[in-house]
């Protein structure tokens, strides 16, 4: 009797073990998944991160006529932006590290370190070969004061602008606020895991893209304009973003004067002549949710094409750009910390070295 009542039992534990965790990877709707899960990015309170991007390709027709013009972009074609960086709420304390990678004849690459906290903001001054910097100052962190430079700019520093959690309460309603106008048959998808590319590490129970296309477009364009952004002047209208935002009633009631009396008439014509100057390859913007509804992962990729009507020139752009979350609220290690010492120099005596140089 015992044995059978312990088969009975490890055979219902399986069973449940199975429910459960079928359960916990339950796959959303595509655009509920994604609403959560950019919810749920709000709630971070430390991560580390990585993001980079790329100009595939830019083509500009007129470019060959002009030798500046073609300059810059054989110099932008190519170019790439990367940033890792790590953060906490709380303490308040984030450190990026920002790379720049330019191709062309003119070809560079440099980094930029910065290091911020509550009230502070540090710049480490980088080594560029075309522009150099004093070799006393290279390398130094330069501290800038939040509250001064708020001073020197005639404004009262405002705390609540790096009110973190606040930040988020306010970036989830616009969020619902933008996400509920757009029509999931429309805009999103369901992407299989094996077949978003997802780089190695990223555990993902689904991914989901929001996509815009030629089809599309004008639809999408007039939710924005119509729907979306009176909802969002509202939103930071309230009494506890406006002060935040540091916004003044005078600028909310602009900003509603202008979204509640768009020119429709004008609106649709620009959107019926909309083809003639915009052509969309891809506009994609993937992103892969973990078990716990995080966005770990999200990728974008947009392939564009803008024509002048008046003078039939032609942009071409394409561009990639990715990022990567992990160890969310997690403990984290900073590797570069807070400057202090001989490592930090004030904007004065960057300021002095630089006139000291320009002097020679």
């Amino acid at each position: 009797m015992n044995k059978k009542f312990g088969t009975i039992m490890l055979s219902i534990m399986l069973v449940l073990t199975v429910v459960l965790s079928g359960c916990a990877a339950k796959k959303e709707e595509p655009k509920t998944a994604m609403t959560n899960a950019a919810q749920k990015a709000m709630t971070m309170e430390s991560y580390e991160m990585k993001s980079s991007f790329v100009i595939e390709d830019l083509q500009v027709s007129m470019a060959g006529d002009d030798p500046s013009v073609n300059q810059a972009v054989t110099m932008m074609k190519n170019a790439e932006l990367t940033l890792t960086g790590i953060h906490q709420a709380e303490p308040q304390q984030t450190e990026m590290q920002m790379g720049i990678n330019l191709k062309g004849d003119m070809a560079m690459s440099f980094n930029i370190d910065m290091v911020m906290t509550a009230e502070k903001l540090y710049v480490k001054v980088p080594n560029i070969a075309f522009f150099p910097f004093p070799e006393n100052v290279v390398g130094k962190y330069v501290e800038l004061d939040l509250k001064e430079l708020a001073a020197e700019a005639g404004e009262e520093f405002n705390p609540e602008m790096m009110d973190a959690e606040k930040s988020q309460k306010f970036a989830t309603e616009v969020l619902n606020a933008l996400m509920s106008e757009y029509d999931q048959e429309k805009y999103f998808k369901q992407i299989e895991t094996k077949d978003a590319n997802l780089p190695e590490g990223v555990d993902a129970k689904q991914v989901v893209q929001f996509y815009i296309t030629n089809e599309n477009v004008k639809d999408a364009l007039d939710i924005l304009v119509n729907k979306a952004a009176p909802k969002i002047v509202d939103i930071a209208a309230k009494e506890e973003y406006r002060e935040m935002l540091g916004l003044t009633q005078e600028d909310i009631d602009m900003a509603k004067e202008e979204v509640n009396n768009v020119d429709q008439g004008e609106f649709k014509e620009a959107m019926a002549d909309l083809e003639k100057y915009l052509k969309i390859n891809t506009f994609n913007i993937n992103t892969a949710v973990n078990k716990d509804d995080f966005p770990v992962y999200q990728d974008a990729v947009m392939n564009m094409e803008f024509t002048d009507p008046d003078t039939d020139e032609v942009v071409k752009l394409a561009v990639k750009g990715s990022t990567q979350y992990s160890k969310i609220n997690e403990e984290q290690s900073f590797k570069i910390g807070i400057p202090a010492g001989d490592d930090v120099i004030t904007m004065e005596e960057f300021e002095e070295s630089m006139n000291q140089m320009s002097a020679y």
